[in-house]
This record gives structure tokens, sequence and C-alpha cells, in this order.
């Protein structure tokens, strides 16, 4: 004890004590020798504090080691020998070489003591000894760091026992080794001299001790590096033998020698040694470490026993929590040539291993009896339903806790206290395998994404500092995929299967998990078959077993082709079971284009489809090609979940519609709104990939969309809109790139729009629309306005959809267009072209609705926007407006349009300055284009300005519509045209027109005409609907004919309103030959109505009035051309968003484009000979039209032959005397014949029996017709100007007889109109008319007409009777001859009145005429003429015709007193100056006195006795006619003297023969008294006689020829026999006529003397 205190007080004087330390142990030492216990313990106690305290020199350690041996030897105190050994090695480094080697060996004899405490420290103090021995050896490498040595000579491994190159401490270290390899392979020590027994297992432990704590020992020296390969290596392999020859359940009787069992406790401890070699030294033990992970790999063999396979995967798993490790195997072995894929089988061989679990039936394993039953043999206790487990078709496998994730902690590799193989719990292997699986696919995925996330950075900083080179990837790129490809095979089988297998939800996680990150870093690193292989593992564990998937049925028999074969054990990708256990969450309907019935959905499902959603929604950048798989499972799954989409997209929990309803559990129900929150989060998300990865995704949706498509179109069953829905979503998050994915996200939603099937194409339109409303209303960076393609670009597949022909699609385009308009339409700018394309984009094949909502959208654009658009686009809108006006559905719309373009024109007229100069700034602009690429500028209408370009446009549209089949269209857009012309021309340049008279005005009569006269005449019962149609329109025929009323009136009046325009146009003749053209044929159509306003047109082009030249007052300057007055006032035309337009600038526009309409042109030479060629173009027009339709038919047998009506012969008559007033100058008697024609063919044509009530009053009246008043009309203009005109129109007048004395003949002879039978009005005595006579045409009453000629003739002839032409040309003559005819009829004429006008006529003519006969009587012009009036005095006086019975007295005396008229103009017109008159007629005229004279010819009481006898004052005037005419008391002229010879021989003829008669007749009648007439006549003779007799006393005898006396005498004796007359009268006038007898009874004597006096 004192030795104790001293020690520690005097501590300074410890280093004097080691140096006597040899001194200071001895004592201790022998006190030990005593073998005395307590003393022996006392004096190692101090030998220890002395250890402790370092005062122990070499020499005394070695003394101490000594002693300690000898107590050793003989039993003594064992436990304080080992103390005292581990103190002396472990407080100093003294002990060396032998005595080092001596007291290892004292601990190991020990170690093997039967005392098991002895036995247990002693083994705890070898390890500690040991590891002393290695730390001398690292604290010694430590001090000499610094120091460079000389390489070591290379050493034979001759000499085992020392190695010179050592240092002291390492060369111990490398002794003990070294022995510890021979112990452990049973061969002698070279070091540790004295061992007398070792254990294997216990040898095995220390060098996996000294290996694990020590690896940098072996990296550092050569030496132990030697020996690692040398020894320990072959030993193990040596050791491991009999484990490699087992085969579990083999026959060793069968072997040709005996196989060793594979002893638990050694193999345990070698496979401890090679993971540790494997962990450690794999970079020095390249090849060695192949065979150990080989020989690993086989322990796996389901033919091991299951201790064996236990430990060993307990051994892979430690691996498998080393990436960096895993990673180095890949480079050594995988990734060199000819080497084994050691990495790869490593995988490989966890997979096959959970593969036999579920497989090979566990036969080895005595204490897992009942693999295949129940969850019972685990001793686990409890509720079996909740615990977790894997089960596949029968084979349950529970799951239990084995270790942390990411560690290896082993429980069998740990039991070191176990001899024989323990018991494996059922599930054991099966939890570690799946750990190790998961830890290996956390630690390679977690390993590399971080090497990922660096390389990464790197290559931004580099494109950052190098932005013109390329970032070279690093090499380890190579391993990375090498790894990955060598495990994913493997990985990919033992996870599917464990997925399918699985029975707890956190184990199904964790799998899920392990192909998620395994899928997305294959996506990372671009490595398509895998990442594609894991996700469809996915995707087929989110469906229901067997369900039916295209695209991962292609996908899965790729990778079944792919067997792995591991240790002659083929790897299988085992396909799901349908044996499952799960709960049931979902029951629905399978999206198969064949109904299936139902299919479920388990918990499970549910769970990988969460998790396939994760996928997409976080590694969404890298899933690339698979967003087709990803997607084609997420639709399947939405639609057995009965998902569907709603507004932009999402989608939401609905009913399915077709089959068994969906059934859903409360569990799922929950579900949905969360799965569809993440669903529209996964597109969302979309925003956030790179554009490459964004095209995968549009494109996968797209394919998927067209699959649907496909299915949809078979059969009638509801469509998938998943696709469609979710390409809406991902282009609404992506606005701020749209132009990217813009053509192929709208290229599929067009394909989709033109499906057959209704729900998918709605679906598709409402997609399409809402993304381009949406792409439209989204603030873009530039904006819209100054981003031209882009706004074309968005809005083109809105035209797009014009090609469908689905009338919804189309409907809920115009809809889109609609709202376009309506909240953007203030900025489309560019894009009104295709908006208003769009709109216009009608067929008639589409409904109303189609149209209305099309026709909308116009209205909107005319109302609001016109103002907001590039004026370049107007022309457009006119030709939409003109589409809308054209289409045949809707008849409102049609007429709504016209309206439009009415307004529209409005617009152009208001906003014409700025328009004007917009346009010419494009045009310049144009012109450039085209002169820089060498083309000439194409556009409608060229080379006309732009702005008229668009009014021609307009005109050109107006055009079309008014050729409509429709005659509503037809009416308004004429009008409309016309008014627009009329209104807005003024603004239209001067070459313009020549446009609008060629290419607008002509081609549309041209068209009216073709159409009016190909037009059907089938009758219109009605007119749509219960509209009655009139009679007047009742046929296709009669509405064009109102059409090409409409159009030619209007074309007529602009030539009329625009003449002096249009004159100074090169071409107006030309025009003027065209319009005059159109109007004759329509003049000559066969419809009334066009042909009458034909010639209505004509006449306002005839009736041209100059305009007013005071062009100061405006008013009066518009209106002369046809502008409104409206349009003056400045107010009138403001509107909303429209200026007001001031008067003045109007005016002064209106003056600027047509300066030269308001004033007339000069009156040159030149216009005055153009004028004259347009008026006898005219008068061409006029004659060609007037011959063709006064043409009579040829034959009879023509019915339908056309006969143009009354009012159009009437306005064709009456235009000529316009007309003649401006060809008068040149009128020739050609041209006048051609007249006569023209009149005569009027007049002769008959009017249909419908239309003569309307056209004659009444029959009654005797009236003229219009058109026989026209006729005269143009004869007296025409006798007018030949009355005024030049001497050389004179010679007309003859012909204008000759055409009046026609006209006269009607009176008795109508004229017939070619062969057609007519009923004659005046026909009928006394106008008695049958009104339904057979006759269709009915002949004009013609008697008035004849009249009104007769008295124009008289009127005339008083005027021209002395011009030479008119004596010429016998016009009296053929006057006469003429009146003849109704002379002669007198009562048979139709119409009393006619002769007793004709006779008045005569009467009239004569009296002029005759005077003028006389004075040319020496001509001879007149002598055929008195012929003729003799015969016309003798057909009248002593007419053939009776008068009409019911004559009264007065009328027949009233005709009596004509006739004596007639006899008074003979006695004082021509008996008077007969010796100007041929002889024979005045004998003529002598025997018709001689012949009126005479009462009764016929001795019989004839009815024309009476007659006669009734004209008693008639012949008396003839008797006295002769009577004056039988003595003159005045012998002027010899021819006098002849005409009383006559006339009195006559009237003596006369008296004898009426006494004679009268005697004879007194005789016969014997009492009866005599007819009245008779006694009346004799009393006249005799009263004759009487006068005669009185003449002849006062005439002088020289002036009576004897020839005279003799008859005179001669009539005595008759007197005388009359004196028996019983009659008082006869008797008392017999008595006066034979008084003057008595003066005869003497001889006359001559008288001259009386004579003289």
């Amino acid at each position: 004890m004192c030795i104790y205190i001293y020690i520690g007080r005097l501590f300074p004087a410890l280093i004097s004590l080691k140096e006597n330390s040899l001194e200071v142990v001895q004592p201790f030492l022998m006190g030990c020798g005593t073998k005395e216990p307590k003393i022996t313990q006392l004096c190692l106690a101090a030998i220890q504090r002395l250890m402790s305290h370092e005062v122990v020199s070499e020499a005394a350690a070695g003394n101490i080691i000594n002693m300690l041996w000898q107590l050793m030897e003989n039993g003594l105190e064992e436990l304080k020998l080992l103390q005292t050994v581990l103190v002396l090695l472990t407080t100093n480094t003294v002990v060396h070489d032998e005595v080092l080697s001596k007291a290892i060996v004292l601990c190991f004899r020990l170690h093997f003591t039967k005392d098991n405490i002895t036995n247990n420290t002693a083994a705890a103090t070898v390890r500690q000894v040991v590891t002393v021995v290695f730390e001398r050896m690292v604290a010694e490498d430590e001090r000499f760091k610094g120091i460079v040595e000389q390489p070591p000579p290379v050493q034979g491994n001759t000499n085992r026992r020392s190695v010179s190159t050592l240092r002291p401490s390492a060369k111990d270290a490398y002794m003990l080794f070294q022995d510890l390899c021979q112990l452990v392979n049973a061969d002698a020590p070279y070091w540790l001299v004295g061992m007398t027994e070792m254990t294997r297992t216990f040898g095995l432990e220390l060098l996996e001790s000294v290996l694990n704590d020590f690896p940098g020992v072996f990296l550092q020296h050569q030496e132990f590096s030697f020996l690692l390969k040398e020894r320990v290596c072959p030993l193990v392999i040596k050791l491991f033998s009999p484990n490699i020859k087992f085969r579990q359940g083999c026959n060793s009787a069968a072997s040709p020698a005996p196989v060793e069992k594979p002893y638990f406790p050694i193999c345990m401890r070698l496979l401890r040694v090679v993971s540790v070699l494997i962990k450690h030294f794999y970079t020095l033990l390249v090849t060695e470490c192949e065979i150990f992970l080989s020989l690993l790999v086989k322990f796996l063999d389901g033919e091991k026993p299951q201790w064996l396979r236990a430990v060993a995967v307990e051994s892979v798993h430690r691996l498998c929590v080393q990436p960096h490790l895993l990673r180095s195997f890949c480079q050594s072995y995988d990734m060199k040539q000819h080497s084994t894929k050691v990495f790869r089988d490593i995988v490989n061989a966890l997979g096959s291993f959970i593969q036999s679990l579920f497989i090979i039936p566990n036969a080895g394993n005595s204490t897992a009896g009942g693999a295949q039953g129940g969850p019972g043999t685990g001793g686990v206790s409890g509720n079996l339903t909740t615990q977790a487990a894997f089960e596949y078709r029968g084979t349950w496998i529970p799951l239990m806790t084995v270790s942390v994730q990411g560690s290896a902690k082993a429980t069998y590799l740990e039991m070191l206290d176990k001899v024989e193989p323990p018991s494996i719990p059922e599930g054991y292997a099966m939890s570690v395998a799946f750990s190790a699986l998961l830890d290996l696919v956390r630690g390679i995925t977690s390993m590399i994404e971080r090497e990922l996330a660096v390389e990464e950075e790197a290559a931004a900083e580099f494109r950052e500092t190098h932005p013109a080179q390329a970032w070279q990837p690093q090499p380890v790129h190579l391993v990375w995929e090498e790894m990955v490809s060598a495990c994913w095979c493997g990985l990919l089988a033992a996870l599917s299967l464990l997925l399918d297998a699985s029975t707890d939800e956190t184990a199904t996680e964790n799998i899920l998990k392990a192909e998620l990150t395994m899928a997305s870093l294959c996506g990372r690193l671009g490595l398509v078959t895998p990442r594609d292989a894991f996700i469809t593992a996915i995707c087929k564990a989110s469906l229901p077993p067997h369900y039916a998937l295209t695209v991962l049925s292609c996908n899965t028999a790729n990778l079944s082709s792919k067997a792995y074969s591991i240790q002659g054990h083929s790897v299988q990708i085992i396909s799901p079971s349908s044996e499952s256990h799960q709960q049931v969450v979902a029951v629905g309907q399978p999206l198969t284009s064949q109904p299936q019935g139902t299919v479920v959905l388990t918990a499970k499902n549910i769970q990988c489809m969460r998790t396939l959603l994760n996928l997409a929604h976080c590694h969404g950048a890298v899933l690339g090609t698979s967003w087709q798989l990803v997607l084609a499972t997420l639709q399947h799954l939405v639609w057995i979940l009965g998902l569907k989409p709603g507004m932009g997209g999402a989608l939401k929990p609905g009913r399915a519609v077709e089959g068994p309803s969906t059934v859903l559990t409360t569990a799922v129900m929950t579900d949905l709104p969360i799965i569809s929150n993440i669903l529209s989060r996964l597109f969302e998300s979309s925003q956030y990939l790179d554009d490459v990865s964004l095209h995968h995704l549009i494109n996968a949706l797209c394919s998927l969309s067209l699959e649907a498509m496909e299915m949809a179109s078979g059969n009638n069953k509801e469509p998938s809109l998943f696709a469609v829905a979710k390409l809406l979503e991902t282009g609404l998050v992506n606005m701020d790139r749209i132009e990217i994915l813009w053509r192929p996200l709208t290229g599929h939603l067009l394909e989709v729009c033109q499906h057959p099937n209704s729900r998918m194409r709605e679906w598709g339109a409402e997609a399409l629309t809402a993304l381009i409303k949406a792409s439209l209303a989204y603030k873009h960076d530039p904006p819209l306005a100054q981003n031209q393609r882009l706004q074309l670009l968005l809005l083109n597949p809105l035209k797009e959809l014009s090609n469908v022909l689905h009338a919804d699609i189309r409907q809920k385009q115009l809809e889109s267009v609609l709202q376009i308009l309506q909240s953007q339409g203030d900025s489309l700018g560019p894009g009104w072209p295709l908006v208003l394309g769009v709109i216009g984009a009608i067929r008639n094949d589409q409904g109303e609705s189609l149209i209305r909502t099309a026709f909308q959208c116009l209205q909107l654009v005319v109302t609001d926007f016109l103002p907001t658009m590039p004026c370049t686009c107007l022309q457009i809108v006119v030709d939409v407006a003109g589409s809308f006006g054209l289409q045949n559905q809707e008849l409102n719309i049609s007429l709504t349009s016209i309206g439009l373009l009415w307004n529209i024109s409005d617009y152009f007229f208001q906003r014409g300055e700025a328009i004007i100069q917009e346009l010419e700034r494009e045009e310049e602009a144009l012109q450039k284009r085209a002169q820089e690429k060498g083309e000439t500028l194409n556009r409608p209408f060229h080379p006309a300005p732009p702005f008229d370009c668009l009014w021609l446009c307009l005109y050109a549209k107006l055009g079309e519509m008014c050729v409509d089949p429709r005659p509503a269209v037809r009416k308004s857009a004429g009008q409309t045209l016309f008014s627009t012309i009329a209104a807005h021309g003024t603004l239209l340049q001067q070459p313009t027109w020549h446009i609008v008279v060629w290419k607008v005005l002509f081609q549309l009569l041209d068209c009216v005409r073709a159409s009016s006269t190909t037009a059907d005449k089938e009758k219109i019962e009605s007119g749509g609907g219960n509209i009655l149609i009139h009679h007047s329109r009742d046929t296709a025929e009669k509405q064009w004919a109102e059409t090409w009323v409409l159009t030619l009136a209007g074309v007529a009046r602009i030539f009329n309103t625009r003449r002096y325009l249009l004159q100074q146009l090169g071409d107006f003749f030309e025009a003027w030959e065209v319009l005059l053209n159109h109007i004759q044929s329509a003049a000559l159509s066969k419809n009334n109505e066009v042909s009458l306003a034909a010639l209505k047109s004509f006449q306002e082009i005839l009736q041209i009035v100059t305009p007013v030249k005071d062009s100061d007052r405006p008013c009066d300057a518009f209106a002369a051309m046809g502008v409104p007055p409206v349009l003056i006032d400045p107010f009138s035309a403001s509107g909303p968003g429209r200026p007001l337009v001031r008067s003045d600038s109007l005016v002064e526009r209106l003056t600027r484009y047509n300066g030269a309409e308001l004033q007339a042109p000069p009156p040159g030479e030149e216009s005055a000979l153009e004028d004259s060629a347009l008026w006898w173009s005219a008068w061409n027009t006029w004659y060609r039209t007037g011959t063709d339709s006064t043409r009579p038919p040829s034959g009879p047998t023509e019915k339908f032959s056309f006969i143009p009506s009354q009012p159009f012969l009437t306005a064709l008559i009456q235009i000529f005397p316009a007309l003649y007033q401006h060809i008068k100058a040149n009128f020739s008697m050609e041209d006048l014949k051609k007249l006569g024609v023209i009149l005569h063919g009027a007049v002769s044509v008959p009017i249909s029996s419908d239309a003569s009530p309307f056209i004659l009053p009444s029959y009654t009246e005797a009236v003229l017709t219009s058109l026989q008043e026209a006729v005269l009309t143009a004869l007296d203009v025409l006798q007018k100007a030949i009355c005024v005109g030049p001497e050389n129109l004179q010679v007309m007048y003859p012909a204008i007889f000759e055409q009046l004395l026609l006209f006269v003949e009607f009176s008795c002879k109508p004229p017939q109109y070619g062969r057609m039978e007519t009923k004659h009005v005046a026909n009928a005595k006394y106008n008695q008319i049958q009104l339904f006579a057979p006759a269709e045409w009915v002949a004009l009453n013609y008697v008035p007409f004849a009249e009104r000629s007769l008295e124009v003739v008289v009127d005339l002839y008083h005027k021209t009777a002395c011009h030479k032409a008119v004596i010429n040309e016998k016009v009296l003559q053929n006057i006469i001859k003429t009146l003849r005819m109704p002379l002669g009829l007198k009562y048979a004429c139709p119409a009393e009145s006619t002769w007793k006008l004709a006779v008045s006529s005569l009467l009239k003519v004569l009296s002029i005429g005759l005077p003028v006969a006389r004075q040319h009587a020496s001509s001879g012009k007149f002598d055929t003429m008195w012929p003729e009036l003799a015969n016309a005095f003798e057909d009248f006086l002593f007419t053939k015709s009776t008068p009409p019975d019911n004559l009264s007295i007065q009328e027949f005396q009233k005709n009596e007193a004509v006739d004596v008229e007639v006899v008074q103009l003979i006695s004082t017109e021509i008996l008077p100056f007969a010796n100007f008159i041929p002889k024979d007629f005045v004998g003529q005229i002598m025997a018709m006195l001689n012949r009126g004279s005479i009462h009764s010819q016929s001795p019989s009481f004839t009815e024309a006795e009476i007659d006669v006898r009734m004209r008693e004052e008639f012949s008396k005037v003839c008797f006295e006619t002769l009577l004056q005419f039988s003595f003159s008391n005045k012998v002027s002229t010899p021819q006098e003297g002849y005409i009383s010879r006559m006339a009195l021989s006559v009237l003596l003829k006369r008296s004898q023969d009426v006494l004679r008669r009268y005697v004879e007749d007194e005789r016969l009648s014997g009492h009866c008294p005599l007819p009245r007439q008779q006694v009346t006549e004799i009393i006249f003779v005799l009263k004759a006689i009487s006068t005669l007799m009185d003449s002849l006393k006062k005439t002088q005898p020289e002036n009576v020829d004897g020839i005279t006396w003799a008859q005179v005498i001669a009539l005595y004796p008759t007197l005388v026999e009359c004196v028996t007359c019983s009659s008082p009268e006869v008797s008392s006038a017999l008595k006066e006529a034979l008084g003057p007898f008595k003066d005869f009874m003497q001889p006359p004597v001559s008288r001259v003397q009386n004579g003289e006096s």
C-alpha cells in the first residue's frame, strides 16, 4: 500500500521508475510465483497499477508476460490474468514481437478453458487485444505520416514470418492477421506460437472485426493488401464450398461423394466477412468480390436452406443500403466488357427470390409449415385481417417490420451465439427482401438525383458564363444510365408482383413510391423504355384486373418478351392476379367500344390512381411519350368513376349515362372531389412544364382523344370526353405561351368537331371556342393589337370551323363569334377578315337558326363596328351582307341584309374622305409589294380607284340579288341598287361609270332578260305558308316580269338623270344602243306588263330635259342629279359614332366629283351630230318594235300567238311625237311609209274579249280609244310639221291623206288582223252585242275612229287643196273614191252617222275641190275624178240599201233633206260650170236628175215604190233643177245652151212618160182612187208643164230648137186625155197646164224688135 502511495505522490519520479522497472517489478513477479491466491491477486493489482502509470519497460513487460504465462498454465487467477494482459497492452506500446504474440496466445488459451466466465471474458479480451494491435499500427502510421520513405523492395512470399519493410507495430499487426488466417484455415500459426486450440467461428469473427474496423490498414499497405488477396479471399471461398454445393432436398446418397452440409455459424460469419470485404475492399479485390457477389446471389436460390436464404437476403440488404457501393459494382463489373453483370444479377436475384417465395413451396423450412395456409404461423396474434401481408394466388405471406428505412439491421447475421440454424418466421425473408428492394430504389434514386441536381446547377452556370458554347454532359451520366438499365427489369418484376400481392396500404404506398421514383429517374435520364415500363406497371395497377387497355397491353407485351435468366432461374414479369381480396370501392362501366358489363375498382386501384396523379403532377416534365400511358389510364379510371367534364374542362362527379349506373361507396365518394381537384391541378401544373414536355402532354391527349373518337364513331354509346376536356384545361393555363401549342391543340379539336357523335362534337366545339375566346381575352405581351401574326393564328381555327358541316358546331362557332364581337370587337383589327369570313360562311343547306345567328353577328358588325375595322375589310362586309341576301333559307334575313347594304352605302357616303385616304394608303403599299414581286395588282374592278371599287362591289352584290329566285328579294334589291346609285353615284369618278354601266347595269339587264324569257309558266298555288298570291303574280314568269320592269325602269332612269355624265364616256353611243336593244326586247316580250313598262322606259329616256343651269342653288343642282334632298340636311345623316356631315363639304365633294354634270355640254357640232345619231338609233328601235309588235299572225291556226295589248300599242304610238321632234329634219318619205305600216297595224289589232269591257266603256258610246287618239295625234304632229316645214316636206301630204283614207274605210270595212277570227262590235245591228260570243278576240268599234279620220281629212284638205302634190297625186279623187263606199252603203253602213258624215264631208270637200278642179281642167289632172264623182252621186242618191223599218217620218225627211243638199250642190257647183266639165259627166248628172225627178217608175205597188214615193221633195228639186237648166234667160256660151237643151229634152220626155202612165192607170182603176203618191206626182208634172210653158213663153225663140217644140206640142194630146180624171186636184192642175197652150194656137212671129227693146 505504501508503494502505491509512494508512486502516486512522486509522479515526477515515474520516468526513473520506468528505467528501473525490472527491479521494481521483480518483487511482484515473485509474489505471483508463490501461487498464493491473495498474494497473487495483490501482486497482479500492483503490476496493473504500475502498468497504468506506464512505468514498465520492455524487459519488465517480457518478464510480466512470462509470469502470467506460468499462472495461466497453472490455471490461477484467470480473469485477473486477462485483465492484466489487457492493461499491459492498452496502456503502452512496449510489448512487441514474441512478447506480444505470447500475450495474445495466453488470451486465446484462456478462451478455450472450461469455465464459461473465463471463456467469455477471454473472448472479449482477445477481441480487444486484436483491436489494440491494429490501433497501434494506425497510430504508428499517423506518426510517420509526413515522412517520405523509400519504397520497399518487392518481397517474395517465401518467408511469411517477418516482413522487414514494416514498422514494429505494423509488423505485429501483420503477423497477427496472418496467423488468424492460418488458424481459421486450420493451419499452424507462424507467430502465435503455443496455440493449442482454435475455432473457426471465433477466428472469422476476429477477421471480420479487423477488416471492418481497420480497412485503411489494408488499403494503405501493400503487405496487408497482399494478405487480403492471398489469404483471406481463398480462405473465404474455400469455407463457402459446402454451402455452394448443397442443394436442399437432394438425396446425398445419390451423389458420388458425401456433400458436407452447410454449417450455420460458419456460413453466417462468412457472409458477414464477405459483407465487410465487399464494403471496404471491392477496389482491391475486384475479381474476388465478383466471386463473392455471385456466391451471394446463389445463396438466394430456392434450393438452398431457408436459413441460408434468410442470411443471404440480409447480406444483400446490407449491400442495398449502400448506393455508392452499388455504383462501384456497376462501374467495375457491369460496365466492363466480358465481365459478370454483378449489379444486375443482385437486383434480379432479389426479384427472383421474391417470386420464388410466392411460387416455390417452402419445402426445406420445417418451421414455416403451412406457408400455403393462412396467416397463423408467423407467431402473429390479434386480428388477422389487419396484419400487413402479401397474398398471391393463394400464397399468403405476412409482412413484418425488419429494419428502419435506409438501414440494414440484420437479425440472423447477428445470431453469433447460435450453433444450430434458427427457425425463420414466415414472411421474414420476404420482409427483408422487400425492405432491400425499397432501400435499393431509394438509395440509387436519391444518389443519382443529388448528383443530377449538382450537374444541372453546373450546366446552368456554364451556360450563363459561356452562352455560345454547348454544355458537355459528364461521363458519370453513363454510370447512372447503366445502373438504371441494369436494375430496372428486376426491380419492375419484383415491385409489380409485390404491388399486386400487397394487402397493406402502407406497403402498397411504398411500392408505388418506389415505382414512381424509378419512373421519374428514368425520365430524367432519358431512358424511355424503363420509364414507360414503370409507368405501365402503375397504370395497370390502377385499373381493374384484366382490363382491356390497348396502350398498356402493347407495352406489357414488349416487356414480357424480356425474360431474365439468373443462375438458371427465369425471372418473368408476372401478370397481375385477379384473385384479389381487396375492398371494392366502386363499380362502373368499362370504357370500351363493346359493352362488357361492369368492372370494379378496389381501394388499391384508387391508391394507385393517386400515385399516377402524383407522378403526372410532380414529374410531368420527364414523362415525354409516357403521357400517353398515364392519360389513357386516367381517362379509363375517370370513366369508371363516372366523372364528367364541366365548365373549363374540370371533371365533376356525374351520372353514368347508360348501362347500370355507377355504384360508388361512401369512401370513394368523399375521395372523388379530391381526385377531381388533383386532376385539374395536374393539368394546371402543365404551365410549369417546359415546351417539349408540354408538347408531349398535348400529343398524348390528342392521340387519346383520337382513340375516344374512334370508339365513339361506331356506336351511339356516350363518348369519353376526358381528353378533350383536358386539352381545354391545358390550353387555358398555358395562355402565356399559347403560340407554341396552338396548332396541334386546335388542329385536333377541329377534327373532334367533325366527329359524327354529337356529344363528342359538342365538346370539341366547346373546347375550341372556349380556347379562342380565352386566348383573345388574355393580356398577351406584346398585346394582340401589335402582334398581328398571333391574332391571326388564334382566330384561324374559328375560320376552320366553317368547313365543318354539322349545324351544331357552326351554331357554337357563330355564338362564340357573337361573344367575341361583344367583348373584343373593338380590338380585332387585322382579325376582321377572318371573323367576317366566319360570319359569311353560310350555305343554303344549313338551317334557319344557324343563318339567323350568323346574321345577328353581321348586324352587330354593321351597326357597331364599321368605324373600328380597317377600311380594307369593308369590301368583305359587303360580300358577307350579300351572301346573306342570297341565302334562301330565311326570306326576312335576305330582305334585312339588303337594308344592311343600304346602311353600309350610307356609311361609305358619310365617311367617304376618311375611307378614301386609308384605302389609297393601303393601295400604295400593295402596289409597292406587287412591284417588288414583279406581279400585277390583282383586285376586283381594277384599275378603278379603291373607293370606287368598294362601291362597285356593293353594286355588284345588289346586282346578284336582283336575279335571286325569290321575287321579294329581287324587288327589294332592285329598288336598293337604283336608289343607291341615284343617291351616292355622284361620288364615283367618271371612268368608274363605265364599269357601272357595262359591268353592273347591263350585266343585270342581261341576266334578268335571260331569266324572264326562260321562267316557268306553271301556276304557283301559294307563296309559302298561308300567303295567297295575286293572280297577276301567280307564275314565275309573271314574278320575273315584275323584276324586268323594275330593272329596266331603273336603268332607264339612271340614263336619264346621268345623261350628260354618261355622254362624256367614250362609248355612250354603244351603251345607248345596248339600252335600246334591251328596251326593244322587253317591248317585244310576250308579257303585257313588261312590254308596256319597256315603252315607259323608252319614253323616259326620250323625254330628257336639260338640267337646271342655275348651279348656284345647291338643292336644284342635287335634284338635277337625282340626289334625294334629304341628304342635304346636315343633321339628318348623323348617327351614333358618325360625325356630322357639313352640307358645304358635301356640295364641294359632289361638284369636285362631277363638275361636268352641273352644266349642260356646249352645243357643238359634234354633240349635235351625236344627238342626231342617238335619236335615229331610237327611231330604228321604235320602228323595229312597232313592226314586230303589230305584225299580224301568219295563219289562223296560231292559237297561242301573242296579241299586244291596247295600252302597249297606245304607249308605243304615243312615243312617236316626242321622237319625231328630234328626227324631223331628216324624216323621209320612206320613214313615213314605215310609220304608216305601224299605225295601220296598231289600229288593226283586236282586243281580248276579257279586256274589251275596260277598253270600251260601253258599246253604245261612240268614242275613240286611247290608241286611236294616239294614231291621229301622230299624224297630226306630222302634218303640222309639214305645214310649217320646208317645201320639200310637202310631198308627204298625199301619203298622209292616203293613210287617213285607209282609216276612213274602217267605218264600213273593219281591218282584218291576219287571219284571226274576231267578233266585230259594230256588226250587230243597233249595237246589240252578244257578250258570250265564241270569238276570243273582239275587233274594236272603228266607226268613231274612221269618222274622226274623215274629219281630219276634210280639215287637212281644206288647208292643202291647192298644194301641187295634193293636185298631182289626185288626192281629191281618192277622197271621193273612199267616200263612195259609205255613201253607196248608206243605210247598210254599220253606223248611221257614217254616211251622214261622209256626205257632209263630200260636200265640204267638193266645195273646196271643185273650184280647184275647174281651175286645172285643162291640165287633165282631174279627168279621172269626174266619173268617180258621178258614180258617187249615183250610189248615194239611188242607194241599193233600204231604210230600216223603224225609221220615223221625221228621220226620213231629214235624210231626204240631205239628198236635196246634194242636188243643190250639183245645181250650184257643177251645172253652172258645165263648160269646164266633161260632157259625159254632165250627161250622167242629167240622167240622174231625170231619174230623181220621177216619182214612180214601177207600175206595181211595191215597197220600193212607196219608198221612192215618199221622196217627194227630192223629186221636186231634181225636176226643178232640170227645169232650171232647161232654159236660161241668158246664154252666154254655147256650152250653156247645150246644157239647157239637154235638160229640156230630159224634162219633156219625163213629163210625157208620167202623163201616159197616169191616163192608163186612171182608166184601169175604174172608180177606185189612185194611190196618193201617183196623184201627187201627176199634179207635180202638170204644174211643171205649166211652168215650162211659161218659161218657153219668156225664152227667145232662137234659143229653142225644133225638136223641143215638137216635144212640147206632143204633150198636148196626152194632157187632153187626162181631162176625164176624177180627182179634183188633178183637174185643177190640168186646167192650169192646158191654159198656156192657148199661146201656141197661132203661129209664132218674130219678136226681135221686142228683144231689142
